[in-house]
């Protein structure tokens, strides 16, 4: 195995390892071959000269006392431990627990030991390649992509090939009343990757998730791609409505203005992807009260006092209604954008004077996660 260096540093080309990592599988690989050639219980490692790129096959065994009993674990071919004595007679200055080194011949190995280590080269490549796909891919979580789709099962999850990984979009991420069929391109987010025990690496993508919506629209609005324009947050009803929170790091950029675009082209291009889906833009502010009372738009709103995670919003009667919206959604979505529960406290006419009142409570935001998607997609 001459130059066998050369070797490795072509398959951690050709397979897009690093060198460190090929040098890795293939020592790895021999030792597994040795073990099932010669003698299992025996121990081997591999030496690779960086300067001649040979390798070398050692056996290792463990210099103990002469009188040591764990010698009396040596028997037939299994060579663990060797006496001091004879130790010496090999290196003069070797020492009590240095480990003693034997060069093993590869050419002594055969056939078989080649068709061995074949198999488990190729076994050791492949695992070391699919950890390196999911260390990628799971530092990808929150990225948009566009993977083509494959098979749609009875149960309406939709199988998808991207690159070198089949993907699935749940049912319970597609926007309601989507359909899909095999050569679609479907456009959505990395949700999660994760191993699964009996089909292995998995990557679960969303078109429901929050996520999604925030990477849309760092597609079409450049200020948001090249940060000019920060998005804060954003809570969705997917394919009914949204809020994203959004702020700019300097004066000359209106952040609503740009998302929105002329005569809304961009924010419009981004709800025709969510089948319609109505999407609100409110300037974020790290002030509660002014943040709570802008994610209620569009409602007109009196008065905000926060209390602890709760927000007590006082409102004009003729504002209740437009600040409930239909269904409750504006409510909920302002308070899952906000984080704060939010109470509504209604005032008659538009003052804020004392006098009869009614309240209205919405759901807390977990409460309300949980209604609509369920404890799984938050």
């Amino acid at each position: 195995m001459e130059k066998i260096g050369n070797i490795i540093e072509s398959i951690a080309h050709e397979k897009g390892l690093k060198l460190t990592e090929a040098k890795e599988a293939v020592s790895t690989a021999l030792i597994k071959t040795a073990k099932r050639v010669f003698v299992e219980e025996n121990e081997y490692a591999v030496d690779i000269d960086e300067k001649t790129k040979e390798l070398a096959l050692l056996q290792k065994v463990l210099v103990v006392a002469d009188d040591d009993e764990r010698l009396e674990e040596n028997i037939g071919e299994i060579e663990k431990f060797i006496d001091i004595s004879s130790a010496k007679e090999v290196d003069p200055d070797i020492e009590i627990d240095d480990e003693l080194t034997y060069a093993i011949s590869l050419d002594d190995m055969g056939r078989t030991a080649a068709a061995v280590l074949y198999r488990e080269l190729e076994y050791h490549i492949q695992r070391l390649m699919e950890q390196n796909i999911f260390e990628r891919y799971r530092q990808r979580v929150g990225e948009a992509v566009s993977a083509t789709v494959v098979r749609v099962d009875n149960d309406e999850n939709t199988y998808l090939e991207y690159k070198e990984v089949k993907a699935i979009l749940p049912m319970k991420s597609r926007i309601k009343g989507e359909k899909f069929k095999v050569g679609d391109v479907v456009r959505s987010v990395i949700r999660k990757v994760y191993i699964d025990k009996k089909v292995g690496m998995q990557v679960e993508l969303s078109r429901t998730s929050p996520k999604f919506l925030e990477q849309l629209l760092k597609l079409q609005v450049p200020e948001i791609n090249d940060e000019l324009v920060i998005i804060h947050k954003s809570a969705r009803i997917p394919g009914e409505r949204a809020k994203i929170a959004l702020s700019s790091v300097t004066p000359s950029v209106d952040a609503v203005g740009a998302t929105v675009g002329t005569k809304g082209v961009r924010i419009n291009a981004v709800s025709q992807e969510l089948h319609g889906e109505n999407i609100d833009c409110v300037e974020y502010s790290d002030i509660p009260e002014l943040f709570v009372s802008r994610a209620l738009s569009p409602a007109i709103i009196s008065a905000v006092r926060v209390e602890g995670e709760k927000a007590i919003v006082t409102i004009p009667s003729d504002q209740k209604s437009k600040a409930i919206g239909k269904s409750g959604i504006n409510i909920r979505l302002a308070s899952m954008l906000t984080g704060f529960e939010i109470e509504l406290v209604e005032v008659g006419g538009t003052t804020t004077s004392d006098g009869d009142k009614t309240t209205t409570t919405t759901e807390s935001n977990a409460d309300a996660l949980k209604a609509l998607f369920g404890d799984d997609d938050k």
